[in-house]
């Protein structure tokens, strides 16, 4: 008798063979990512030593400046297959040396990155403490190179990181980890110039702009959330009212009600952006989630006036400033279209 179980069903529709599939294709995709490091791991401790020798030998009169020429032209030809050896990459190991002379894989977070984004730090950021914070940043938000560099030209790490001029009562209103997480992630100001608009361009110019640019949008806010709704209605009896903008966090696992005022900010908004939280937690709130927390945006605020308005509050709440135009230079706003164009044209959207 064969010991082999014969069945009419097709192997690849049974859920066995599926769930071994599953299982082989998780293994192979985990080797190849634990591959790709160890190669990259590899490739910077060697673009280490050779920056480390670069600068060494050019210390040594005898070798001079036409070393790095030197050292390119018979790099490649004794491994055309390889790149990387060009005169410009050899400078940049020499800065990489430069920059971390006592360089010890594993235990500097820069150590992780690929070296596309170590190049464009060293390039870019000159500051010890601000390259280890853009470094810890790429590796727990695993930002592109093209992400790490908007957001180096955009200053993120002075909006987020540093900047003493947030205004929140998350710390107060939060329990840890949360509090610290959702004040993290405030930044002061936010910068909304890829939505191309005026700064005169009204609250639902800037919520339509938004939406057709949701991807660099949900990118300024930062990693983590997730898209729910735009002027999202709550009925309460006999009115309705309409949230701006409704996202979900999913690290911090909670709603978050984002109200964009094109207005200068007036005590009064914490109290509409308050009253929304609540409906929010009533009605869309599940027992799993953490209380929904909001984001007030305003064309510009008194950080004083904003503390004073939060005092009492007990919904956790951040108020922050945006920015529509700072990346615009002057001569080019003169030819954005007017506030009359937008609204005409947003009006043939609908």
């Amino acid at each position: 008798m064969s010991d082999l179980i014969t069945t009419d069903a097709p192997i690849h529709l049974s859920h066995e063979y599926k769930a071994l599939l599953g299982e082989l294709k998780n293994r192979i995709r985990s080797a190849r990512y634990q591959a790709a490091l160890a190669v990259n791991r590899e490739l910077i401790q060697l673009y280490w030593y050779i920056g480390k020798q670069i600068v060494e030998k050019q210390k040594e009169a005898v070798w001079g400046s036409k070393l790095i020429e030197m050292l390119s032209h018979d790099l490649r030809n004794s491994f055309p297959e390889t790149s990387g050896f060009s005169i410009a990459n050899l400078k940049r190991m020499r800065s990489f040396a430069q920059t971390y002379p006592d360089f010890q894989f594993g235990s500097q977070p820069v150590s992780q990155l690929p070296w596309g984004h170590i190049s464009l730090l060293i390039h870019k950021v000159k500051d010890e403490t601000e390259r280890h914070w853009y470094s810890c940043q790429i590796i727990e938000q695993g930002w592109s190179r093209p992400t790490l560099e908007r957001y180096i030209s955009q200053e993120l790490y002075h909006r987020q990181a540093i900047t003493t001029e947030k205004t929140s009562n998350y710390l107060d209103r939060l329990p840890a980890p949360q509090s610290m997480l959702a004040q993290e992630l405030l930044k002061q100001p936010y910068n909304f110039d890829f939505l191309g608009l005026h700064d005169e361009a009204h609250e639902r110019e800037i919520e339509h702009a938004s939406i057709d640019h949701i991807t660099k949008f949900l990118l300024e806010l930062g990693k983590g959330f997730a898209f729910v709704g735009r002027q999202v209605p709550l009925t309460l009896q006999d009115s309705e009212y309409f949230i701006d903008m409704l996202f979900y966090h999913l690290k911090l696992h909670c709603f978050v009600v984002i109200e964009i005022k094109a207005t200068k900010f007036k005590p009064e908004h914490t109290g509409q952006l308050n009253f929304y939280l609540n409906l929010v937690d009533d009605f869309y709130k599940t027992p799993e989630d953490k209380p929904t927390i909001g984001l007030l945006l305003c064309r510009s605020r008194n950080k004083f006036e904003a503390d004073y308005a939060l005092k009492g509050i007990e919904k956790p709440m951040g108020i922050s400033e945006y920015e529509l135009t700072k990346a615009i230079p002057e001569n080019l706003k003169l030819n954005l279209p007017s506030i009359e164009e937008i609204e005409a044209e947003l009006n043939e959207m609908d």
